[in-house]
């Protein structure tokens, strides 16, 4: 036991001895300016996720539309899901490509839509990768000026009702509108 308790003594005394060396030799210092230089991002919290969730259902059931509304963090991560009662199961898919494709351009899906159509050119954008959907129904969530996440809505009988279902959850949670004739 005591060669243990001396062995440990004497490891201590040496990582102290070679803690103190690196902070003299300005090692740690170093570690500091890295650590600034990290960058600073409002993560959107599960519980506001499943809050804009719930009301974007919420919104569509009162009008008797069977959807699934997905909402998804800053990176196009799942965060929280809600599928109705009744609501397709492709519904799932879309209302979570719907808010990957928002949060990954950091624009609503049906201006994105609009845009292709207009500039056949951009075509190539609905292939971009297997996560993406640009038909209407996915919205960004901004919070104090920064895109933290979107929601997307899927299953409404058009988009522009899966916008309007979308921008509940927008409005539930505080977030900036992004369908200005949705209210």
């Amino acid at each position: 036991m005591v060669v243990a308790i001396q062995s440990f003594t004497w490891g201590v005394g040496r990582i102290g001895v070679i803690a103190a060396a690196l902070l003299v030799a300005g090692g740690w210092s170093a570690v500091a300016p890295a650590a600034d230089e990290l960058p600073k991002e409002s993560v959107l919290p599960a519980a506001l996720a499943g809050k804009a969730a719930q009301a974007a259902l919420d919104f569509c059931k009162k009008d008797g539309y069977r959807i699934s509304a997905s909402v998804v963090d800053r990176a196009g991560v799942l965060r929280a899901m809600v599928r109705a009662d009744g609501a397709g199961p492709h519904t799932v898919d879309s209302s979570r490509k719907k808010a990957y494709t928002a949060a990954s351009l950091r624009r609503t899906t049906s201006d994105l839509a609009d845009l292709i159509a207009k500039q056949p050119s951009l075509q190539a954008l609905r292939e971009m990768n297997e996560s993406s959907l640009m038909v209407g129904g996915g919205l960004p969530i901004e919070i104090a000026g920064e895109v933290v996440g979107a929601i997307g809505v899927g299953g409404a009988p058009g988009t522009h009702l899966d916008d309007a279902c979308a921008e509940a959850g927008l409005d539930a949670i505080g977030a900036a509108s992004k369908i200005p004739t949705a209210k």
